[in-house]
């Protein structure tokens, strides 16, 4: 009674031992996913758009989901023209998303580019959006 017992059980620990197991992705580039909008709940982007029309000393958020580069940093570049601002942000794991915002004041209205740096300096991602003041 006991052998009829651990032959099915033995038979499913042999399949386990054969199955190939998922190989890691060592070589995997890292990436960044980035959407821009008015607010980020719940790790998500809200009011998302490339065109935005705000009153002086709205933010705008820059969300991101990083791949591909656990254990380091990144930094999170809002440019136009000579104008630029930066925030870094750990990254502990992947993939993981974070975001970053800037507060928009007039004088800062026209077309805005959002990058994701790898600390190497390679862009893991972008997005372009416009900010007209009401």
């Amino acid at each position: 009674m006991r052998q009829a017992f651990l032959l099915p059980l033995l038979a499913c620990a042999a399949l386990v031992a054969q199955s190939p197991k998922p190989e890691a992705k060592a070589d995997a580039k890292p990436s960044a996913e980035v959407k821009v909008g008015t607010a980020v709940e719940k790790m998500e982007i809200q009011g998302e758009a490339t065109t935005f029309k705000v009153a002086a000393g709205t933010k705008i958020y820059a969300w991101t989901r990083v791949t591909g580069a656990a254990d380091s940093t990144v930094t999170v570049v809002f440019s136009k023209g000579d104008r630029t601002s930066k925030q870094e942000l750990k990254v502990p794991r992947s993939p993981y998303r974070t975001n970053a915002y800037r507060t928009f004041r007039t004088g800062d209205d026209g077309e805005w580019t959002v990058k994701v740096m790898a600390a190497d300096g390679a862009e893991l991602g972008t997005a372009t959006f416009t900010v007209a003041f009401e």
